[in-house]
């Protein structure tokens, strides 16, 4: 047997490490401790605490430090405890599962729901119980990682179309739909690392036509597009808009349960912890009293005018840079200045197309953004 030489195995993998760092592709988690909706707390080694605002995070209706969350999660807490001990289906579904998924149904307008443990959980296991060997996936190219994870695991066919290019997605569907026994299509209401919305009415037509589900992934939704239809799974999260942490899809009965049975991400994940549970029902409580959505896109609106670029569709803004290099010194430079931007590099966007990512939530002060829009000519 030959003996392995461990040096050199590790040393491969560092001189990939090394190749990131040269392209600027490097990633570092720093500590970040957030006070409030946009105020964290940056601690780095030998570095004194920074006070920074943050327009980076996906709190976009401003939930996740709300004073009724907090006292759900503490009141679950004292109640039920602090972990869910098992597999919802050994002795993890706490009855509060129960009514979050009863509330996710009636505000999607669907039969029922169903909650995971991540977005990411759940895009995986959605795709990968609905369809399967012999079926077919055609998705929007620009479909978050999740979902493409999901779309490769089920060992469908995926099939990619033009981004929001409802012809093309046609024409796939044309050419390939009779050779493959299920079809799904895939599609995001709003696409995280553009900001732009999908085509769901369009797409759900398509759907109709050549005997397809749909599925779209609301994550970076604000619950303004929701169209029920039984052949329509609506997929979502709750640890953005909602604050807290989870994934969930709403449905038909028959498919609901049926990726209930089949969808392992669910079966072999533990349960969401009750705090967790108890305060996404608040949360959605407030979504649906409130105006918070409308107050973030304002917030990013006003934002768009400041700079003079086209006005944006949801509460993400884009600013295409191109160079990984550039993209990291503008995002320091803006932090040095008090505030936190995401530098967005490959793979999560194609090679090339380097962008910073502004996201802006319900409590951003008119202030802060116009300060922040001053900046960003300087240096753009």
């Amino acid at each position: 047997m030959t003996k392995i030489n461990y040096k050199n195995l590790i040393n491969q993998y560092a001189q990939d490490l090394k190749k990131l760092q040269s392209n600027n592709l490097f990633r570092v988690i720093e500590n970040i401790d957030s006070t409030n909706s946009f105020l964290v707390n940056k601690k780095s080694k030998n570095i004194p605490e920074q006070k920074l605002i943050s327009f980076a995070c996906n709190d976009y209706l401003s939930l996740s430090n709300h004073p009724i969350l907090k006292k759900s999660a503490i009141n679950a807490v004292e109640k039920y405890g602090v972990g869910a001990r098992a597999s919802r289906f050994i002795t993890g579904n706490s009855s509060l599962y129960s009514e979050l998924e009863s509330q996710i149904a009636k505000f999607y307008n669907c039969d029922d729901s169903l909650v995971f443990s991540s977005g990411y959980a759940c895009a995986i296991g959605i795709i990968s119980s609905v369809v399967g060997d012999g079926d077919l996936i055609v998705a929007d190219k620009l479909i978050h990682s999740c979902l493409l994870d999901g779309a490769k695991l089920s060992g469908a066919k995926l099939i990619r179309f033009k981004h929001n290019d409802i012809d093309h997605c046609q024409k796939i569907l044309a050419e390939n739909r009779p050779n493959f026994q299920k079809c799904l299509i895939i599609t995001e209401t709003v696409f995280s690392m553009d900001g732009d919305i999908g085509k769901i009415k369009e797409l759900l037509n398509l759907a109709k036509n050549f005997n397809a589900i749909l599925l779209s992934d609301d994550a970076h939704g604000l619950g303004e597009n929701i169209i029920s239809n039984p052949i329509h799974l609506q997929m979502g999260t709750l640890s953005k808009a909602l604050g807290s942490l989870g994934g969930f899809v709403a449905g038909n009965k028959i498919l609901i349960e049926y990726i209930r049975q089949f969808a392992r991400s669910l079966k072999y994940s533990t349960a969401l912890p009750p705090a967790i549970l108890a305060s996404s029902i608040e949360a959605l409580k407030l979504m649906k009293k409130t105006n918070l959505a409308q107050k973030s896109l304002k917030n990013a609106q006003y934002f768009c005018k400041l700079m003079g670029m086209p006005i944006c569709q949801s509460s993400i803004v884009v600013i295409v840079i191109g160079d990984n290099k550039k993209v990291l010194k503008i995002a320091e430079m803006v932090r040095k200045k008090g505030f936190i931007i995401a530098p967005i590099r490959y793979p999560t966007v194609p090679k090339n197309q380097s962008r910073l990512r502004l996201t802006f939530s319900s409590a951003h002060k008119k202030a802060h953004i116009k300060k922040l829009a001053g900046i960003l000519k300087e240096i753009t």
